[in-house]
């Protein structure tokens, strides 16, 4: 068994810090430290290690073989560390140290970054981080303690607590109507100018649902804009480039101030959910159930 006694534990963090940073020098700025220090830390821990840990060039900063075990082992101790002290801690209304939360682009502006801040304001000791992005993230390899995922999660070993319903509608400009007509049926809907979400499959074509409980699939003959995300799609709809299936949190606002207008109000989208997802844990930090907590009174944004 090593003697840990021969080891620095604390370099341990600097450690963790150099690999999700991707360098010293943003490591540095992350923990407050001089980007020397950072580095004499590393040479001191891989030769307290006995191994070394990190290859360095001149562009950029990667793993050895062992450096990549002893991450991984090293982050699940801090992990470890971290949830013992919050545990101890439990019954105090203090939540600390760093949340880092992803989430999709839009939900992640228009929800996640007010409510977040909201947060700092009641826990001033919590720092958070906020990771926006339309693409599928792994929590572990990233380093998250929580993510926000929209629609059906795909089968993972995470914990999920359902957040609110995900509605969305049809909408277009008044401009856009007034050019084109506002559609009567879903026959009529298809052949109109479209916009589409590139990341999502066949987002052209989905079921729309009366209050009789009748279907009618629609797919749309005419796309004529696409985009990765979600807030360039928003901005193509109310530059009038055709029609849009947005999320309610994403698109009410403009409804309600007329600069978009929802189309066949009658006929209904399938709802999905929305989900916060984190790591597996017998005891989940309380800095995550704050978060989910307050994001379950928020619900759909």
């Amino acid at each position: 068994m090593a003697d840990l006694n021969s080891i620095n534990l604390n370099r341990l963090i600097t450690f963790v810090a150099v690999v999700e940073a991707g360098s010293l020098t943003a490591a540095a700025e992350r923990l407050g430290m001089a980007k020397s220090m950072v580095s004499k830390h590393m040479q001191l821990l891989e030769a307290e290690v006995g191994v070394g840990l990190l290859l360095r060039s001149t562009r950029k900063l990667s793993l050895t073989e062992a450096g990549r075990t002893f991450y991984e082992a090293s982050r699940q101790l801090l992990q470890s560390a971290e949830q013992a002290v919050e545990q101890a801690r439990t019954g105090r209304d203090t939540p600390q140290g760093t949340l880092r939360v992803a989430a999709p682009i839009d939900y992640g502006v228009q929800v996640v970054a007010p409510l977040l801040s909201q947060l700092r304001g009641r826990y001033p000791a919590l720092k958070v981080e906020l990771i926006c992005g339309d693409d599928l993230i792994d929590l572990i390899a990233e380093g998250i303690d929580v993510t926000v995922r929209l629609g059906k999660l795909a089968d993972s070993g995470h914990m999920a607590a359902r957040i609110g319903k995900l509605e969305r509608w049809l909408v277009a400009s008044p401009a856009f109507i007034e050019r084109h007509g506002m559609p009567a049926d879903p026959e009529a809907l298809q052949t109109l100018p479209f916009i589409a979400m590139s990341i999502l499959r066949q987002s052209g074509v989905f079921t729309l649902e009366d209050k009789a409980g009748k279907l009618r699939e629609v797919r749309m003959q005419n796309v004529v804009f696409t985009a990765n995300t979600a807030p360039a799609c928003r901005a193509a709809a109310l530059a009038g480039d055709g029609v849009l299936r947005a999320t309610v949190f994403s698109v009410q606002e403009d409804v309600a101030a007329g600069r978009l207008a929802r189309l066949l109000p009658a006929w209904s989208l399938a709802v999905g959910d929305i989900q916060a997802v984190f790591p597996a844990s017998p005891h989940v930090p309380q800095k995550v159930r704050v978060f989910i907590d307050a994001l379950k009174a928020v619900g759909g944004g």
